[in-house]
């Protein structure tokens, strides 16, 4: 079974479109260890908005806060104290796939960012990039992030047009495979996550 994290190297780069693609893909389990605002449409509800089988178990959030911004302000908003260790993985005999907040440096509290949430965890990760300028900046500085960290990447996925150069350096600069590319949609459905699944079905 697989546990697998994902991660962005910024925000709206295509985390959710991503785990749910991911989520359908493996009809794998779903967890989003914390959710910042928009309680009424969260990245769970999307997600299980947007699969079509009947496996995937989407797991309650970790963590809820009211407000749309970086978990630590979110959570000093609500008076809830965030620690690394009130995060346990979903028990699970089934894949896993778990969305991240933002990018790797996002805090969750005074010390902790979502990088160290990871290395708790213990899990894989998938980082999702996007193609704009300055990406390249990004995405060396998330991969090398994670190494340095000891975290095992299992390779990017690009969200977007294509930009053959870019993804060719960042590519061979880290040596990663790229798992795959998925489009920007204007809307968003269960026949266009499902035009995905047999592209990601068996890319591990």
């Amino acid at each position: 079974m697989r546990k697998i994290f994902v991660t962005g190297i910024g925000t709206d780069v295509g985390k959710t479109v991503v785990s749910a693609i991911l989520t359908e893909a493996l009809e794998a389990d779903y967890w989003k260890p914390v959710q910042a605002g928009d309680l009424e449409n969260s990245d769970s509800i999307k997600v299980q908005n947007l699969i079509s089988n009947k496996k995937t178990v989407i797991h309650s959030e970790g963590i809820k806060l009211n407000s749309s911004m970086s978990p630590h302000a979110a959570a000093e908003i609500d008076n809830v104290e965030i620690k690394l260790s009130n995060f346990k993985l979903p028990e699970t005999n089934n894949n896993l796939i778990v969305e991240g907040a933002g990018g790797l440096m996002v805090p969750l509290n005074n010390k902790d960012l979502i990088i160290d949430l990871i290395k708790e965890l213990d899990i894989e990760v998938v980082l999702v990039s996007q193609n704009y300028l300055g990406s390249i900046n990004h995405t060396i500085l998330s991969l090398d992030t994670l190494k340095n960290r000891g975290i095992k990447v299992l390779g990017i996925i690009f969200n977007g047009a294509q930009n053959v150069e870019t993804e060719k350096y960042v590519l061979n600069y880290s040596g990663l495979n790229c798992l795959g590319r998925i489009q920007q949609h204007k809307e968003l459905n269960k026949e266009i996550i499902l035009e995905y699944k047999s592209q990601f079905s068996n890319i591990w």
